[in-house]
């Protein structure tokens, strides 16, 4: 593309020259010469007269030298006043020249602009950017993906991949691209709500377990996320959280428009699950999407009355204090000592609340069959993730406590060694 304006540039400035160039160098015409010659002859004419009028004796010689003299002054001046009138008298070709040489190149790019298509020789790549901010050839693919490998935290053209995958149903691949910008830009509550999007598309529509995980930081970074609040009401009404679904939904219809269908389709759901309530189901506490239970004012959690549930107390090394800042995520998980890695039970705090006193029970379970009570021996885990990600990366914090088992109470978690 550049060079194609490079070419027109260059055109352009050839077929200025071509009509400029003669008109700057041209000369006005005039009639200075033939006004002189013509001066001169009245001049021999005046002076033949004198000349006969002396011989005649009309004329003395003392008046005959005085008229001659006023006659070679009078003519002296004339041929000074029009050389000044050459010096001073602009040239109306070049004023002419200048003018062109402004509008023609003005005049040629608004054309263009107007009737032009600026896209006629732009790469692949380019031509597949659409007016949302995705591509949908495959040039335009493999053009970001070779920029994004280029520039690793080029932010805009991450999330136009991730938004072009998206459209294109390559749900696995937007999630690679969502998990590679919550490392970047950690608090941004949109990132991580389209993270979560996409990774239920991926896990089958579901938003049960890791997304449900999603949906909550981006909820603590932006509570009023619109994306974030729609997604916690469905994943609510997934497991048939009747009163979480109310409480998200009607916090979201607040920023929307009256009447539009969006609208009517939340106000359609909200009444479902209210009439769900009145009829005595989703009974149980309302739970953040995905099945965490929300922050209680305070900063405390509602407490299950479960023999599995294990409390204690996170606390932070002197030696990484200086590497933590306030705003990273924290998380305090159970997990079973031999098994999957999935966490049998969630909380997610921020790094300011340490020291944290946490509870852990059933009522977090990230899914139905992945409960504490279902384990008889498990290993408490607390973690400052820098990527936001409850799973670990290198960089992160944690600390591990040992194997116990579940009810152990009073326990005490310290954080003192860096994820390599």
């Amino acid at each position: 593309m550049t060079t194609f304006w490079m070419i027109c540039a260059l055109l352009l400035a050839v077929a200025v020259l071509f009509i400029v160039l003669p008109l700057w160098r041209s000369k006005v015409k005039n009639n200075h010469v033939l006004r002189d010659a013509a001066n001169l002859e009245i001049f021999r004419d005046q002076i033949a007269e004198m000349d006969a009028d002396l011989r005649n004796g009309l004329l003395t010689q003392e008046l005959y030298d005085q008229g001659k003299r006023e006659l070679q002054s009078r003519m002296l001046d004339e041929v000074k006043d029009a050389q000044a009138e050459d010096s001073t008298k602009r040239n109306p070709h070049k004023v002419l020249a200048l003018v062109l040489a402004v509008l023609l190149p003005l005049l040629a790019v608004g054309i263009y602009s107007k009737i032009g298509n600026r896209d006629a020789f732009a790469p692949a790549g380019s031509m597949g950017m659409q007016g949302t901010g995705t591509v949908r050839t495959d040039a335009a693919f493999k053009e970001l993906e070779d920029k994004i490998a280029q520039n690793p935290k080029d932010t805009e053209s991450m999330l136009t991949l991730a938004h072009s995958y998206t459209e294109a149903e390559r749900y696995v691949d937007a999630a690679k691209i969502y998990n590679q910008l919550t490392k970047i830009v950690t608090q941004d509550a949109q990132v991580w709500a389209d993270f979560a999007d996409v990774l239920a598309m991926a896990n089958g529509q579901s938003l049960a377990g890791h997304p449900t995980l999603l949906i909550n930081t981006a909820l603590v970074f932006d509570p009023n996320n619109a994306k974030a609040l729609a997604l916690a009401g469905s994943a609510a009404m997934e497991r048939g959280d009747y009163p979480a679904v109310v409480k998200y939904w009607e916090q979201l219809l607040k920023q929307m428009q009256p009447g539009a269908d969006e609208t009517k389709m939340i106000e359609s759901g909200l009444q479902k699950a209210r009439d769900a309530i009145a009829q005595g189901k989703g009974g149980k506490a309302p739970m953040m999407a995905g099945g965490m239970p929300p922050m209680a004012a305070g900063g405390g959690m509602p407490q299950a009355g479960g023999a599995e549930r294990i409390t204690g107390t996170v606390t932070l090394s002197d030696a990484l204090k200086s590497q933590v800042k306030p705003g990273d995520m924290l998380f305090v998980l159970a997990r079973a000592e031999s098994g999957p890695p999935m966490p049998l039970a969630v909380v997610r705090k921020l790094a300011s609340d340490l020291p944290y006193q946490f509870t852990l029970d059933d009522s977090m379970a990230m899914a139905p069959q992945m409960k504490l009570s279902r384990f008889d021996k498990v290993v408490v885990v607390a973690r400052i993730a820098k990527s936001g990600d409850p799973m670990p990366h290198p960089g992160d914090m944690q600390g591990l406590s040992a194997t116990i088992k579940p009810g152990t109470t009073g326990l005490k978690v310290v954080i003192d060694s860096v994820v390599k």
